[in-house]
């Protein structure tokens, strides 16, 4: 079982998780952050940092956001890796909540 990034994180970026996990298994992309399944350890410290609320673990992903489990296996081999936490987007609070940020997607 893995973690996984999901919708609320697009245009928020926050990096809280980043800091805590063991293995550094986050990779970075313009505006999301994903998580490497081959890496992650189910560890799940992870989970309870994200100010987003935007990290589940695989088999708790909500059905609407079920497409962001195959998206952080694809992105997480091309985007670089990041082992250390920082500052959010400049927009971050206004972003946090909003739904349907798939479209917002930078790759």
């Amino acid at each position: 079982m893995t973690f996984v990034v999901t919708d609320n994180c697009i245009k928020c970026k926050y990096t809280d998780c980043v800091e805590v996990c063991p293995v550094d298994c986050f990779y970075e992309g313009p505006n999301f952050l994903v998580i490497h399944p081959d890496e992650c350890i189910d560890c799940a410290l992870c989970e309870p940092e994200c100010p987003a609320v935007a990290i589940f673990s695989e088999d708790e992903v909500p059905d609407e956001m079920k497409e962001f489990i195959q998206l952080n296996v694809d992105l997480a081999e091309i985007w670089p890796n990041i082992t250390e936490k920082k500052d959010p987007l400049p927009d971050a609070a206004e972003f946090d909540g909003v739904k349907g940020k798939i479209k917002d997607l930078a790759r």
